[in-house]
């Protein structure tokens, strides 16, 4: 059973990874909690238009879900769970739509790749306890808006994309690491965990979610880059020599970083690079968007390596020059998307 307090849930930024999430929450918690969504433009249209459908892993057919869908959080009440699906670059500017959204009580699990905004609440190994960095909250809108004190980390392995309107596929079956950033298994974090689940959902808790931060991040600062610079897929990337060495210098700098800010990493680089071999043919989330001209993921996936290894005196020559390139791309990109 859903918990008691939970009843009232929205995924702000349903799209591939968020939707999904909504449609199993809608279909698994019917009757117990109401599910909302804040999405956009044409898929925001699909779903009201004919629900929300999730091609699951090897299905023969899709989950259909019916949720109230709006793109203007001031039509939904305050929520008792709000489960972002936003990318880190576009954070900043829901932040006054994620506001209208909360009440006293209102916990906002971020579902988010690379470096997050709230990394330094409560981090006791660090020594930069509380820090804010202005590159991934500009004015410091989140902070003081949503307050990472309500924050829960959320760690995403899960491949997702939006193949039409309010249509999604999944090529994987998912699993999704929750934490509290001080480390605790508080009740709240038990009962999500709970609800998700309930929703068919794999999640599970860490007590130290930033470890998990670093050991997905390992992949996603070399091969979101490398793919979007490239046109390539994962498989392509790893069946390229000059490439694969490259991802494998992008993760040893991951790794050095992570560790000078006191992360323990669950895999080594060796180990990540073998796994990466077996990867089929994968479009990065980062090349998805490239190529539909949207901005990119560049500072929490990249820029925050750079950053945070400025700030512990750690060198990433390669992940610099991958910054400069994938940073001009984008620019060139969207000048041409107009």
């Amino acid at each position: 059973m859903a918990s008691p307090s939970l009843k009232t849930i929205c995924v702000y930024g349903a799209g591939a990874l968020g939707g999904a999430i909504a449609a199993k929450l809608a279909l698994g918690l019917r009757g117990q909690a109401t599910v909302s969504v804040v999405a956009r433009g044409g898929h925001l249209e699909g779903i009201r238009a004919d629900s929300l459908r999730v091609w699951e892993a090897q299905a023969e057919s899709p989950l259909v879900a019916q949720v109230t869908a709006t793109d203007d959080a001031a039509e939904l009440p305050p929520q008792d769970l709000v489960i972002t699906g936003l990318k880190g670059h576009q954070l900043g500017a829901a932040a006054p739509g994620l506001a209208r959204l909360l009440h006293a009580g209102t916990r906002v699990v971020m579902i988010l790749n690379g470096i997050p905004w709230w990394y330094f609440h409560r981090d006791r190994l660090s020594g930069h306890a509380e820090r804010q960095m202005e590159e991934l909250d500009p004015n410091g809108n989140l902070w003081r808006l949503i307050g990472p004190e309500r924050v829960i980390g959320c760690v995403a392995y899960q491949s997702a994309e939006v193949i039409n309107p309010g249509e999604i596929k999944l090529s994987n079956n998912g699993h999704f690491v929750l934490g509290e950033p001080s480390g605790e298994a508080t009740g709240d974090i038990e009962a999500i965990a709970a609800l998700l689940k309930q929703g068919g959902i794999n999640a599970s808790i860490s007590p130290r979610i930033r470890d998990e931060i670093w050991s997905k991040l390992m992949g996603n600062a070399a091969f979101n880059p490398i793919s979007a610079l490239t046109r390539a897929l994962m498989s392509d990337i790893m069946g390229n020599p000059a490439l694969s060495v490259m991802v494998g210098q992008v993760m040893n700098e991951v790794q050095a970083v992570a560790e000078a800010l006191g992360a323990r990493l669950a895999i080594s680089v060796e180990e990540r690079l073998e796994r990466s071999r077996q990867i089929g043919p994968v479009r990065t989330s980062m090349l998805q968007d490239l190529l539909a001209g949207k901005a990119l993921e560049i500072t929490p996936l990249v820029g925050m390596v750079v950053s945070l290894g400025k700030l512990t005196g750690v060198a990433t020559p390669t992940s610099a020059t991958i910054l400069a390139l994938v940073t001009e791309l984008e620019r060139q990109n969207l000048r041409a998307a107009g």
